[in-house]
């Protein structure tokens, strides 16, 4: 009898997927408190699972200098397990670079990009992310999202 009651009991954890549940990932956001788009990426990171905390400042130019992203012209700026995200990358995009561990600074969407997400509809496809090497060479091409 104790060998049926723990295939049941083992059927019913994996049944609920117990044991399997994973914790989100944390990512603080530096975002403008004037700045609408901010926000809507802020919503989507968490409606896609990201823990998110976001942190209001008016000086973003220094949080990108702080983070080695000066040079790449975004809205706000996010920081994961070590890597920084700029603009408005989508959270698929941001998994895959935690799951490949890149040897860079971070990823970008550069500039205010319509065709993202917390800016307008986005347009498979479309959207243009780079990866921003560690050594100060040029951005290259991460993924076309």
């Amino acid at each position: 009898m104790k060998i049926r009651e723990l295939l049941v009991t083992l059927w019913v954890l994996a049944l609920f997927g117990i044991g399997t549940a994973h914790a989100a990932t944390a990512v603080t956001v530096y975002i403008s408190p004037i700045c609408g788009c901010c926000e809507k990426y802020v919503d989507y990171l968490r409606e896609n699972g990201f823990a998110v905390s976001a942190v209001n400042t008016s000086d973003m130019d220094a949080i990108k200098k702080k983070y080695g992203m000066s040079h790449i012209a975004s809205c706000h700026t996010a920081l994961v397990n070590g890597y920084v995200v700029k603009g408005h990358v989508p959270a698929g995009t941001t998994r895959k670079m935690l799951r490949e561990k890149p040897s860079i600074i971070g990823i970008s969407a550069p500039g205010m990009p319509l065709n993202s997400h917390g800016m307008e509809e986005m347009q498979k496809g479309t959207l243009a992310i780079y990866a921003v090497p560690k050594d100060g060479k040029e951005p290259y091409q991460f993924s076309v999202e």
